[in-house]
């Protein structure tokens, strides 16, 4: 692909989300020229907040609707000549899908299809007779959590078989069949990236690095699923988005690309360290933040490990990750100090 798809609208759901919210920072900073339509539909898991540096951007619009909703999404494509899709839309919380798991199948399953279909009728009627590498790109945002779970040793590739063990993952799963089936059905330009766990500013304060930081500063227990010896591979969002930009504009036609931080912690190391940390950035008046990491039971189908081989994206696209975990790991407490504003115990 080229340059020239700068110069045209670009359709990105989940805008207001963590990892949708950082890249359209990034992206309206990298790409000039670009206009982006982002969609959202403002459940918990995004919010204005997350948009105030690019909200009033003239490169941007915000669309405030729902991914099922098959006739907005046709008006979209139609008025704003759509011609990039980057989708980061899902319902994506592991508990919340134990709990009620209709919203992530109809958010990331039948949401995806409605977006392929809207992608798929429009750009068959506006681009009947181009190459598959011209055609306009339709980008999945995707989770390493499709894979399900690794023992000690080994890691994930775009080779991994599909063994999802959340209702969340399994409708990841089926949403990324659904895409690449568009590709060798249809013929459509598309590319899926696999991405291990994120952290950094803006992310739900569900997750667990935001959990930890705030249950610290407000003195309540830390909570830590199990023995705490769950494994993750931590990758800082901004690599992520320099990534996912490396894979939309460069990437090939029908492939998959897993992404990776090369940092590997397991939950209770994770919680310690982030203790460690803002014993010395926000110090206690007595004690340490690490008296009160506290294990409670451990949620169902909770995956042991994920890890991931990046070596085809660095391979192919020359992307690495830059951020050193200790600094992304201080940016991010800062930034959650910053806004919870509270005082710390």
């Amino acid at each position: 692909m080229t340059d020239d798809v700068d110069k045209n609208t670009i359709l990105i759901t989940g805008g207001a989300g963590f990892i949708g919210s950082n890249f359209i920072t990034y992206f309206l900073d990298k790409h000039p020229t670009t206009h982006i339509i982002n969609l959202d539909k403002l459940t918990y898991a995004g919010s204005k907040e997350n948009m105030s540096e690019f909200f009033e951007n003239p490169r941007h619009t915000f669309v405030h609707g729902d991914i099922c909703d098959q006739k907005l999404l046709d008006q979209l494509f139609e008025s704003n000549r759509v011609n990039g899709v980057i989708h980061f839309a899902a319902e994506s919380h592991v508990d919340r899908s134990i709990e009620g798991p209709d919203a992530f199948i109809q958010t990331n399953i039948v949401g995806t299809y409605a977006l392929l279909e809207a992608a798929r009728k429009y750009w068959a009627s506006d681009t009947p007779n181009h190459k598959e590498e011209q055609l306009p790109r339709f980008h999945h945002i995707s989770t390493d959590e499709v894979y399900g779970s690794l023992g000690k040793e080994g890691y994930f590739n775009e080779q991994s078989p599909y063994a999802p063990n959340s209702p969340y993952s399994a409708s990841k799963a089926a949403s990324d069949h659904l895409v690449r089936s568009y590709h060798h059905t249809y013929g459509m330009n598309v590319c899926i990236t696999h991405c291990s766990n994120n952290y950094g500013p803006a992310q739900n304060d569900e997750k667990l690095i935001p959990t930890i930081i705030r249950n610290a500063i407000e003195g309540k227990p830390i909570p830590i699923y199990g023995d705490g010896s769950n494994i993750r591979d931590w990758l800082y969002v901004t690599d992520h988005c320099e990534a996912i930009d490396k894979v939309y504009h460069d990437g090939a036609a029908g492939e998959t690309y897993t992404i990776g931080g090369n940092y590997e912690l397991d939950n209770m190391t994770m919680a310690r360290q982030i203790c460690d940390q803002m014993d010395q950035v926000y110090p206690k008046s007595k004690g340490s933040y690490g008296e009160q990491i506290t294990l409670v039971a451990d949620r169902p189908g909770h995956d042991f490990r994920y890890a991931i081989d990046s070596s085809k994206i660095t391979r192919e696209l020359n992307w690495k990750p830059r951020t050193d975990f200790k600094e992304g790991l201080k940016e991010t407490i800062n930034w959650f100090v910053k806004k919870y504003n509270i005082q710390t115990v």
